[in-house]
């Protein structure tokens, strides 16, 4: 899979998906969270984020397919975690400034 950040950057939801995402990163919590989303443990951030994206991809495709097993809810969940590890990874990757 392409780099992970140009994938999540360019990815086209509903906007009220994203908006209830975005509202729910505030009491994100990783260890909480990951370990309900994740579809087997991962050893790199890398790694998590693209059983993140693979997992919103399969509900996506539930969701656009309207097929009755779509869950908005799990959706949102890993919508947020998606959102959630991206922001850290960005956090991890940035130097800090005058190095």
């Amino acid at each position: 899979m392409a780099d992970p950040m140009t994938h999540i950057a360019t990815l086209r939801r509903p906007r009220l998906l994203i908006r209830a995402a975005r509202h729910g990163q505030a009491n994100y919590s990783r260890e909480r969270t990951l370990a309900r989303v994740l579809t087997q443990p991962q050893t790199s951030a890398d790694d998590v984020l693209n059983d993140l994206m693979q997992t919103e991809a399969r509900i996506e495709a539930t969701r656009t397919n309207g097929d009755i097993a779509y869950s908005v809810a799990r959706h949102i969940e890993v919508l947020i975690a998606l959102m959630g590890e991206a922001a850290l990874m960005l956090q991890r990757n940035r130097t800090p400034e005058g190095i």
